[in-house]
């Protein structure tokens, strides 16, 4: 699966690679692009007990109207985190941080910002990372 910026569409975030070891969680490859930047995790984990990203970005998408401020979304582990802005004109803009081992000396972190509609992007989104994640989809 993949998200592209609707401005610019050499930014991305590919969710890629997913597994699973038992029913408490999955595991997948995140990947971000942009011109001059690839940047890669291998294993992401969604745990099925913890808030998941698609709860998230369903509440980013239901308030379509907007709101004030920055809006965060990180695993358990830190090692992807989405911040989401609202811009007036009906746009939310993502920003999909990876740091693996944020606690590591010689960690490194990379960032895309993709920008979509609030509205029916966003509801798409949703729809799609939840799909992804779904344990049935293989």
């Amino acid at each position: 699966m993949t998200i592209r910026c609707q401005d610019n569409a050499s930014g991305s975030v590919t969710f890629c690679d997913r597994f699973s070891f038992d029913a408490d969680s999955v595991h997948y490859a995140v990947e971000l692009r942009a011109p001059g930047l690839t940047a890669r995790v291998n294993e992401v984990v969604a745990w099925t007990w913890d808030s998941d990203l698609t709860t998230f970005l369903e509440a980013l998408a239901a308030d379509y109207r907007g709101w004030d401020g920055e809006r965060s979304w990180q695993t358990n582990d830190r090692d992807l985190t989405v911040s989401a802005v609202f811009q007036s004109g009906g746009h939310v803009g993502l920003t999909w941080a990876l740091r693996p081992w944020p606690q590591a000396a010689d960690s490194w972190g990379a960032s895309v910002t993709t920008w979509l509609e609030a509205g029916e992007q966003m509801t798409s989104l949703a729809a799609d990372v939840r799909h992804f994640l779904a344990e049935k989809h293989e």
